[in-house]
């Protein structure tokens, strides 16, 4: 097994635990922070065993649920939402441009 086997292995039995904090206990509430996690690997080589591999991640805060008096809310993290719909802003923006073009 190589390396980038043995570290796809250690990350996968990790699971949801990348994804959800330790949980926090505050003014009589229990905080668990969610995050989005997204990590890759990579590697490659010729005949000549000339070759190469790499790896990357990344993790985006996206909130915190709130856990009180046996209720459960999320609390969204408002940076990484507002980020998440730039995209679609500017791709409505462009699709009403091009219909208000085209009833011209």
């Amino acid at each position: 097994m190589n390396i980038a086997e043995k570290l796809a292995d250690s990350v996968k039995s990790r699971g949801v635990q990348l994804s959800y904090g330790e949980p926090i206990e505050r003014d009589g509430a229990l905080l668990v922070p969610v995050a989005f996690v997204g990590y890759g690997f990579g590697g490659g080589g010729d005949d000549a065993d000339n070759g190469g591999g790499g790896a990357g991640g990344m993790s985006v805060p996206l909130g915190v649920y709130v856990v009180r008096n046996g209720a459960v809310r999320f609390h969204p993290n408002p940076i990484p939402m507002m980020i998440a719909s730039v995209p679609l802003v500017v791709a409505a923006g462009f699709a009403l441009a091009r219909i208000l073009r085209a009833l011209r």
